[in-house]
């Protein structure tokens, strides 16, 4: 009898799960403009989330974007568990609807294996966030994880979550012209 590729011992009919969610929050144009109070953003990540965000610095120095090594660049939560799954019913049901002229979410957004990312423009869409706790309008980027092995099984799986995507995904990835 052959083995499996799947070390680990798990079957490889099983139906594809989602791991975990990474938000992610870029904060260099605070960090640009010498503002360093981005304390508002990270009481929003932690309200949106129920956890506290981590702040990420800069690995390397760019001197075209005067960045140095150690500055925050970002703001970034792993959700798992409990939080992922009452942070995607709250996407679904509660966030997305309430985005300007919204007409469902883009299948561009798998990268090949299964995994999801969507970026919204305005933070604001979640009832968590005060609006007027906000500064500057800001976005934020969600990455959804899966262990499903191509798009379509990650399509699948978020189209049976709920996820209200504009058309469907196709078996062969597009061709950039």
């Amino acid at each position: 009898m052959k083995s499996s590729k799947n070390n680990q011992g798990k079957s490889s009919m099983a139906n594809p799960k989602i791991s975990k969610v990474t938000i992610n929050i870029g904060i260099g144009s605070y960090v640009q403009t010498g503002d360093k109070n981005f304390e508002p953003i990270l009481s929003n990540v932690a309200a949106l989330t129920g956890q506290k965000p981590v702040v990420a610095k800069a690995r390397k120095a760019i001197s075209n974007f005067k960045l140095r090594i150690g500055m925050p660049v970002g703001v970034t939560v792993t959700l798992r568990g409990k939080r992922l799954k009452d942070f995607l019913s709250r996407l679904i049901n509660i966030a997305l609807p309430r985005i300007r002229d919204f007409r469902g979410i883009s299948v561009r957004g798998f990268d090949g294996k299964g995994n999801y990312t969507l970026g919204i423009k305005e933070v604001t869409v979640f009832p968590e966030v005060n609006p007027d706790n906000i500064n500057r309008n800001h976005g934020l980027q969600i990455t959804i994880q899966t262990t499903a092995k191509t798009n379509r099984q990650g399509y699948e799986l978020l189209k049976g979550m709920g996820f209200p995507f504009r058309d469907e995904v196709s078996e062969q990835p597009s061709k950039k012209a």
